[in-house]
């Protein structure tokens, strides 16, 4: 094969000055590397080599680890069995937030319930 039809590719040599120029232009905040590459004619691959050489990665806090402190759940408190007077079958219980338990029998009628369960809400 002719070498004279070889092109010999050159690297271009970029003095040390302008590279550290270039690592700084992208530090600043809100600077895309890509686009300070352009602006410099530079490929974006030789800018992050720069930045790895003249120190020029942002500064980031490095992971740390924290202590953990695991407890267990608190007990479930036990649900008291049904009054005397009231049959399982026919029972509603209800448990809403704030401790309010309600207990519904079979025979309640739904606006009386409505009316319970708004006073409860506004608690």
């Amino acid at each position: 094969m002719d070498t004279s039809l070889r092109a010999k590719r050159r690297h271009k040599v970029w003095p040390e000055s302008l590279k550290r120029e270039i690592v700084v232009a992208c530090l600043v905040p809100g600077a895309s590397v890509s686009v300070v590459a352009r602006q410099y004619d530079v490929n974006t691959n030789m800018v992050f080599t720069w930045r790895k050489l003249y120190g020029g990665v942002p500064n980031t806090v490095a992971p740390q680890l924290l202590p953990v402190v695991v407890t267990p759940d608190p007990p479930a408190v036990a649900t008291p069995a049904p009054s005397a007077g009231l049959h399982s079958a026919g029972l509603i219980e209800i448990e809403l937030p704030g401790g309010y338990r309600v207990r519904i029998g079979s025979n309640i009628k739904a606006a009386a319930l409505r009316v319970v369960l708004d006073a409860l809400e506004r608690r």
